[in-house]
């Protein structure tokens, strides 16, 4: 996850949970919950004309999954964008019966205004002036995914050969979880101390440190290091590594070496093992967390 902007508390290219205070909301201040949800339709994947005025500077196309819009350069290619869309939609629609499996969560996300952008690269990215714009950062929840990290099946990372994993599965779920869950869920899904969510960090982590320790203790499964991310922005790493991991996204021998630093149960059975209080959460049935990895080929 990349925290880039400390001054608000939004997601990916602006800042999740980088808030500029250093003492993070209790679970009292947690957000508040999102209005009924309506009947929304099953994504068609149709691209059309940037539709906010606040983006159409910076975004040529747009896409919506159950109204919430995914939007992309000119540079970027289309099959990027489709399939950063068809992730969100087995996110939010994962036994893909056209209907979202939680209504709550998606109106969550229409209600924060979470929009995921799209640039070719962070060259491009920084170019924009996306970042400085405060305006929209006050308006946006904004989860920003690059076309170099996001793999289509099939396809590889420029200039990384056999580098096949799929960025958009990380930054797409953050965008769900911070926007959608979080805001639908807060005493179990918010990343405010107290939560379900953060209690369970605080164990994977040796603590609840509201700052970024020295050390953490040996015994902790979860070592981020990130100065930049804060305790709600450690925690939205934290569910991302927790339910990837779940759903078998990590389990590749060479991505455990490559993740160890940070995260170390990487199947499905070493985390059920080290970390069972996440796992009860993210299986609670009344949340419908997905139980399926997306592979971006919705309803395919």
């Amino acid at each position: 996850m990349r925290c880039l902007t400390p001054a608000i508390v939004v997601i990916g290219l602006l800042g999740a949970g980088c808030a500029a205070d250093s003492e993070p909301a209790d679970a009292s201040s947690a957000p508040s919950q999102p209005s009924e949800p309506v009947a929304s339709s099953a994504p068609d994947f149709t691209f059309h004309d940037v539709t906010d005025a606040a983006l159409q500077p910076y975004f040529a196309k747009q896409v919506d999954v159950f109204g919430v819009p995914i939007v992309g350069t000119a540079a970027i290619d289309d099959d990027k964008v489709l399939h950063a869309a068809e992730v969100m939609a087995q996110y939010l629609d994962n036994d893909e019966d056209g209907e979202a499996d939680d209504p709550r969560v998606v109106q969550a996300m229409l209600d924060e205004n979470a929009v995921l952008v799209m640039f070719a690269d962070f060259d491009e990215l920084g170019e924009s002036g996306l970042r400085e714009n405060e305006a929209l950062r006050e308006h946006y929840e904004v989860q920003d995914l690059e076309g170099h990290e996001t793999i289509p099946p099939g396809t590889e990372r420029a200039g990384d050969e056999g580098d096949t994993f799929d960025g958009a599965i990380e930054e797409v779920w953050h965008l769900v979880s911070f926007a959608g869950y979080a805001v639908a869920y807060p005493d179990a899904f918010g990343p405010q101390p107290g939560s379900r969510l953060a209690d369970a960090m605080d164990l994977a982590r040796g603590g609840r440190f509201i700052d970024i320790p020295e050390r953490y203790p040996e015994a902790a499964w979860y070592s981020y290091y990130d100065q930049t991310c804060e305790y709600e922005c450690m925690a939205i790493e934290y569910v991302y590594w927790a339910l990837s991991t779940h759903l078998g996204a990590q389990a590749d021998p060479g991505r455990c070496e490559w993740i160890d630093a940070e995260w170390r149960p990487c199947t499905t059975e070493q985390l059920a093992e080290t970390d069972p209080v996440v796992v009860a959460l993210l299986t609670d049935p009344q949340y419908r967390v997905p139980s399926r990895l997306p592979d971006g080929s919705y309803r395919r």
